[in-house]
């Protein structure tokens, strides 16, 4: 991991918003277009590279696991399972979260521990759960032995030794960048269109503003304030670790940022999901432990807010929620570099 310098946001909100707090709250759409860094503006070349990068399993040590396995863009961008599936069936302990979106958070990884997609798009691949590649170079090395390969680095990235481990997790994270889902319910109401949310889902706006959701999931992608690179935005979870389902939905065991910097202050700090799409992403929470959105609401509320909702604000609540499914652009699978007549595959891997 690249040791970088970094400023972190720690919130933890320990009561309600005062009422009225939906009309004051800033209540914003998404952009059109997600935030990208100066040294990586996106481009059709590198999108299209990036594409057949993040489908192509063969740079996993197995030959089995792309980036896709676990963020499925036929799906909400995960896998829907508590804890995805790398290579020779290893399971990690956290859930995958999705990808959808991802481009508006603050960092990457339940821990932060990546504050670019670029940075991301590297770990994972010498992660030994889930890709399994010794090392970024060895990976690097299978995508330079595929000849029809080369052409795409060029045109993305020039003609002077374009196919490098930083150019790849380039293309990745630019085709991330346009992995984003405008023009839901929700935005469609908050630009002016009053007949966009029905009574329900308006109610279940006024209820996850009163009771305080806002307080952590604000900003355009409900995943906090999109921050200036190198500031990380987390926060403690669960904030009243003494309640009973914190135990039973066994939240406590996993230490969050703490297994990163082994920093006292970090236990159970984790990055906050984004809410766009959540009604596609079940199982929720860090180690997939809510199955229903249903349970998430009332765990939230309890373990973050100290506050216990009634059927009828869940309700209100989870029919808020699914008015932030948006519009998902129209995905094409691509016809990846081949082989022919060889494989790069050691079947004893």
């Amino acid at each position: 991991m690249n040791m970088i310098t970094e400023t972190i946001a720690v919130m933890a909100l320990v009561g309600p918003l005062a009422v009225g707090a939906a009309d004051t709250f800033e209540w914003q759409a998404l952009p059109e277009k997600a935030p990208e860094p100066p040294d990586n503006p996106t481009t059709t070349e590198k999108v299209e590279l990036g594409r057949l990068l993040y489908f192509d399993p063969r740079f996993s040590a197995t030959g089995t696991v792309s980036c896709n396995s676990c963020h499925n863009l036929m799906l909400g961008g995960d896998d829907n399972r508590a804890v995805s599936m790398g290579v020779h069936g290893k399971t990690g302990g956290r859930s995958a979260p999705t990808v959808w979106n991802a481009a508006f958070a603050s960092s990457q990884f339940w821990d932060g521990r990546a504050t670019s997609l670029e940075e991301q798009a590297r770990g994972s691949v010498v992660n030994p759960v889930e890709m399994g590649m010794s090392e970024l170079e060895q990976a690097m090395d299978r995508v330079r032995a595929i000849p029809g390969y080369k052409p795409y680095f060029v045109r993305a990235f020039g003609s002077d030794n374009p196919m490098t481990v930083d150019n790849a997790a380039k293309a990745v994270a630019a085709f991330e960048r346009t992995m984003i889902t405008p023009d839901s319910p929700y935005d469609r109401f908050v630009k002016g269109d009053k007949d966009a949310l029905d009574e329900q889902q308006q109610r279940g706006m006024t209820v996850f503003a009163e009771t305080g959701c806002t307080g952590c999931h604000s900003g355009p992608a409900f995943s906090g304030p999109i921050m200036p690179s190198g500031t990380l935005y987390l926060m403690k979870f669960p904030t009243f670790p003494t309640d009973e389902s914190a135990e039973q939905y066994d939240l406590l065991t996993d230490q969050g940022r703490f297994a990163v910097t082994s920093k006292e202050a970090d236990k159970h700090l984790y990055k906050v999901p984004t809410l766009r799409n959540v009604a596609l992403t079940a199982p929720y929470f860090h180690n997939g432990s809510a199955r229903t959105l249903d349970d998430a609401l009332r765990m939230m509320a309890k373990l973050q807010l100290e506050r216990d909702l009634d059927k009828g604000q869940v309700d209100d609540m989870v029919a808020f929620l699914g008015a932030l499914t948006g519009e998902f652009p129209q995905q094409t699978m691509p016809r990846l570099p081949a082989t022919p007549g060889w494989t790069l595959i050691n079947s004893e891997d």
